[in-house]
């Protein structure tokens, strides 16, 4: 799982920036702290296949539309010391519930279902045991954010490698119960995205697969990515280590009914323009835009949270938190397999980690993926901007009285920089500061979305009276004392 963290920093001293056009890919690539980053962390993901005997690790790193760096480590089969690649290919498992999500709000936007349709209106059969006698329905919505309370598996599948079939997914569904009403609780369910799959069969009138092909895949043209199709390209699939630091090579396994929870296989360069995907923003879906933009951000905004507040899910994805930074993508464990995507959605940066043997752990290599090589991308598409400052700005501080309470706002003049805090602030840190949009207004900036945060901000100099710091429909007028 990633780590789902909310936190934005206002640095008292930093003025206005002009915003500059993003550096070209070749340039990102080439940028000597990038190169730097890369060694850095194959330094260590090298130092960690030797000493936890991990067979082999290939990741890469996206910026917008274009994978930057991409790389192999270790074998993709021991036996014959075959080098991993990038574009060696691995059973993704749960990333597969992106897929699934996707192609939900692909027929929502073809006008064929809606979110908050219960499931049993297109799948009639689908009548489990609820936890108690208020529970309601099931909508859709609540398959894909993991709020129907469903029970995490539909068999044994995770023992016997025997998943079932779609009819036997069916005809189980009489004998479950739901562990928890829906919206109770975020509870993980592979079984929700199974059912979610076959939803997606009987809207479209396709199977699960040539559904995914057609309106997914090709636009996205990710050639090499398949649903539960043997592929000679497939890593060897390798089990935990043994503390005689064995390990066995684990079947092929065919994830049939459950294929749009976890059935999908893909390779790093694939995996790049599926994260590409999720940064483009058109009015609506066609053609590589596989959704519109209003659909993405429902995909990605947060439905439901585990206990703790540490992470949660959007629709298909799990959204988490790491060091005050927000990210979006998915796990995956399958039998030989283990996989992370994560990518910051406002800084248009993801990676991949995908490894052939159950205990890798690429969240944690994800994580450090991240923090090195990602977060050194951010930097260099994100050249130092110019200021953006008037002098003539300085006018404009001073303290402000509101009708409504008598409240204070003082505006503070920093370097370059006009800040907002309250009169009777405690502390002195800066919530609220005003970005210069042109004209002579601004934009009020700030953590939370209280108040009229994102509201233009602008200084009223009617003659006649005092300066009026107007702030979206309301005002405060200048003062002298508190």
């Amino acid at each position: 799982m990633l780590h789902r963290t909310i936190a934005l920093a206002l640095l008292l001293a930093t003025p206005a920036l002009a915003q500059p056009a993003a550096a070209p890919a070749t340039a990102i690539a080439d940028n000597p702290d990038v190169q730097a980053a890369e060694r850095l962390f194959s330094a260590w993901l090298e130092g960690q296949i030797a000493y936890r005997g991990l067979p082999g690790v290939a990741v890469g790193v996206v910026h917008d539309q274009k994978l930057v760096w991409s790389k192999g480590f270790g074998f993709a089969d021991v036996a014959t010391k075959k080098p991993m690649t990038a574009d060696t290919r691995f059973r993704i498992a749960s990333n597969s519930k992106i897929f699934a999500a996707i192609a939900i709000l692909q027929l929502r936007e073809a006008g064929k279902l809606r979110l908050d349709d219960p499931v049993e209106k297109h799948l009639p059969w689908f009548k489990m045991k609820p936890s108690g006698p208020d529970d309601g329905p099931i909508t859709i919505e609540q398959l894909l954010s993991h709020s129907a309370g469903l029970q995490r598996e539909a068999s044994d599948h995770w023992s016997s490698f025997d998943f079932p079939s779609e009819a036997e997914l069916k005809s189980l569904m009489a004998d479950r119960q739901a562990a928890y009403p829906p919206q109770t609780r975020w509870k993980y369910s592979n079984l929700a995205f199974g059912i979610a799959g076959l939803v997606v069969e009987q809207v479209s009138g396709q199977r699960w697969a040539d559904y995914v092909q057609a309106n997914i895949l090709k636009p996205l043209e990710m050639t090499a990515t398949s649903i539960d199709k043997p592929d000679p390209g497939l890593a060897t699939p390798y089990g935990s280590r043994t503390p005689a630091g064995t390990r066995r090579v684990m079947p092929f396994v065919d994830a049939k009914g459950m294929a749009a929870a976890t059935g999908m296989t893909s390779n790093v360069d694939d995996l790049a323009k599926f994260i590409s995907a999720w940064f483009r923003r058109a009015p609506k879906a066609g053609g590589h835009d596989v959704l519109s933009a209003g659909s993405w951000r429902e995909a990605l905004r947060v439905r439901s949270v585990d206990e703790e507040w540490e992470y949660g899910s959007g629709l298909g994805f799990d959204i988490e938190r790491i060091k005050g930074r927000t990210y979006a993508g998915h796990g995956g464990g399958y039998p030989g397999n283990t996989t992370m995507t994560m990518a910051h959605i406002d800084d248009k940066v993801g990676v991949i980690v995908l490894t052939n043997t159950t205990d890798s752990s690429p969240d944690g290599i994800a994580t450090q993926l991240m923090a090195t090589v990602g977060d050194a991308v951010v930097k260099a598409a994100k050249p130092a901007a110019t200021p953006t400052w008037d002098p003539a700005w300085a006018r404009f501080a001073g303290r402000y009285r509101n009708n409504y309470s008598d409240g204070i706002t003082q505006v503070v003049l920093m370097n370059k920089q006009l800040v907002l805090i309250s009169g009777n602030a405690r502390t002195t840190e800066v919530r609220e500061k005003l970005e210069p949009i042109g004209n002579g207004r601004f934009r009020l900036v700030a953590p939370d979305g209280g108040g009229s945060i994102g509201e233009i901000v602008h200084f009223d100099e009617t003659p006649g009276r005092p300066m009026r710091l107007v702030t979206g429909d309301d005002y405060s007028e200048r003062v002298e004392g508190f």
